[in-house]
């Protein structure tokens, strides 16, 4: 028996804790089957578990690239994943976000931002960032949206965020929208945030860039309740509207804010 499967239990669990590959789990699984203690047998047992899990995590994301990987076999160099989220809220910007990866990327938990909880959603926005070849971020305002409408605005938030890259992309994957003004081949797919890997980075950027960006707003118009509830209709927000009135964030061409607002 190696000197491994000797060790304490306090120091093979240890052990366990710092392995991330899914071949030195199952061989760390197999060395410490050996030992016949029962805390070691379950230390086996929840290493093979762990492994059998980062297998299919590592599958599951390689089927959310499984786009780009293929555009990247058919000649395409620079992909960019775009998403926008707030077209929804009364109050605050839209945004998007554009996302290129230069290598095949390793989020595990990546998905739809909508369906994230806020505390991975904030990791996975660091690991995006950190594992990213470009991002560019864009934000249309309220006076430009009720200008233009909320859907134009959109793309108009979409176009600069591909613009803000820095880079240029030759194919965009969008999610369900072709973005005006770019000359780079596009794929539209409706549900794309949670399809496509490249895109779902983008709307978790997007997201918590837009969610961070209410909060500090929130200091700014005390008592709309918008590091809450990000601008959207919910009772706290229309209750504070009906109260205090719109203000500057507010997007007037919205019926809720438009039955209210003073022109």
């Amino acid at each position: 028996m190696t000197q491994e499967v000797r060790s304490s239990l306090a120091s093979l669990r240890a052990c366990a804790a710092a392995l991330e590959s899914t071949a030195a789990l199952r061989a760390f699984a197999l060395r410490v089957a050996r030992d016949e203690r029962a805390g070691a047998q379950a230390i086996a047992s929840r290493c093979a578990v762990r492994a059998d899990e980062l297998a299919a995590e590592r599958r599951r994301i390689a089927q959310l690239f499984a786009r780009r990987a293929r555009l990247l076999r058919n000649g395409a160099y620079m992909i960019a994943g775009i998403d926008e989220v707030g077209v929804g809220p009364l109050a605050g910007p839209v945004v998007a976000c554009a996302v290129v990866f230069a290598a095949r990327p390793w989020l595990p938990g990546l998905g739809d931002s909508k369906q994230l909880p806020r505390a991975p959603r904030e990791r996975l926005d660091g690991e995006i960032r950190r594992q990213a070849h470009a991002i560019g971020i864009a934000e249309v305002w309220p006076a430009e949206i009720d200008r233009m409408n909320i859907y134009r605005a959109s793309l108009e938030a979409m176009r600069r965020a591909v613009l803000a890259l820095g880079v240029a992309p030759d194919h965009l994957l969008v999610d369900a929208r072709i973005v005006p003004g770019i000359a780079a081949a596009q794929t539209s797919l409706i549900g794309g945030d949670a399809r496509d890997g490249s895109i779902a980075a983008a709307s978790i950027v997007a997201k918590v860039h837009r969610d961070a960006l209410m909060a500090r707003l929130d200091a700014a118009h005390p008592g709309y309740g918008f590091a809450q509830h990000k601008g959207y209709c919910t009772a706290e927000h229309l209750a504070a509207l009906r109260r205090l009135g719109p203000t500057v964030l507010h997007r007037r061409s919205f019926a809720p804010v438009a039955q209210l607002a003073t022109f």
